[in-house]
């Protein structure tokens, strides 16, 4: 069978850092399916519904995510910043991207690779609000009943992430987070 899929060129590669070596790799030791965007005509169900996924991200309409999503499910962001730590539930997912909303966060798909209940996602995730953020993730998504059960997410910038996150949300001054209300 003809492999089909569009290389990664060594510029998207190297702007991945480590982020990018890991999912490569992931999908060269596993034998996953992987598709690089565009779209892919047979492609595994799991690839295609995290492409659906970004569909609806993209679309800014945060109603649109509640579909992917099992009512259980657990979005854990690593790091140190007010955004960070496990979201569990529907609402807490919803609540989070509503607050990357706010940050003007975009996201561009650059690969994706499945293997059983996993897929993995490489793409660019970049702010405008403020402008400075712009690095590459990876996510790790596990998949149950064609939803989204579980996903877990890794900056290849972990400092600059924290940088950018305690910019947009920074804590209220020590009087106003020690009042009584």
């Amino acid at each position: 069978m003809e492999d089909r899929r569009t290389p990664i060129d060594r510029a998207t590669f190297l702007r991945a850092g480590g982020a990018g070596a890991a999912a490569l790799l992931a999908t060269s030791l596993t034998g996953g399916t992987a598709s690089a965007v565009p779209e892919r005509t047979r492609e595994h169900p799991n690839v295609a519904l995290i492409r659906r996924y970004y569909e609806a991200y993209g679309s800014g309409d945060l109603n649109a995510l509640n579909q992917f999503f099992t009512p259980d499910i657990r979005w854990t962001i690593p790091g140190h910043h007010p955004l960070a730590g496990t979201k569990t539930g529907v609402d807490e997912v919803i609540a989070f991207f509503g607050e990357l909303a706010r940050a003007g966060f975009r996201a561009d798909v650059l690969y994706l690779a499945a293997d059983g209940d996993w897929v993995v996602d490489l793409h660019r995730g970049w702010s405008t609000e403020p402008a400075g953020l712009d690095i590459t993730w990876v996510l790790a998504y596990r998949i149950q009943g064609k939803r989204i059960a579980e996903a877990l997410n890794f900056a290849s910038d972990q400092h600059a992430a924290d940088a950018f996150f305690w910019r947009r949300y920074p804590l209220a001054r020590i009087p106003d987070r020690l009042a009584k209300g």
